[in-house]
């Protein structure tokens, strides 16, 4: 009969412990929001070689064509 209620409290014990732990689980979780997504950028494409890359990395020439590199720029303008 000792043994029934010895395994009983620690039953109950147990049951108390994984509760807390699961409610911890679910604040920490809750905590941890993901921050919103980058709005998407506007893509272009060189004039020279057709690769797309975000309009902010692109170069831009005096008379608007955007380019991937210098070089690119460079070779255009010949």
């Amino acid at each position: 009969m000792k043994y029934l209620v010895l395994f009983g409290v620690l039953l109950v014990v147990y049951l108390l412990w994984r509760h807390q732990r699961q409610g911890e689980r679910d604040a920490s979780s809750a905590r941890k929001t993901k921050p919103p997504p980058a709005a998407p950028q506007d893509m272009v494409a060189c004039a020279v070689c057709q690769v797309h890359l975000p309009r902010t990395d692109a170069l831009v020439d005096p008379r608007g064509r955007l380019y991937c590199c210098a070089e690119h720029r460079l070779k255009d303008a010949v």
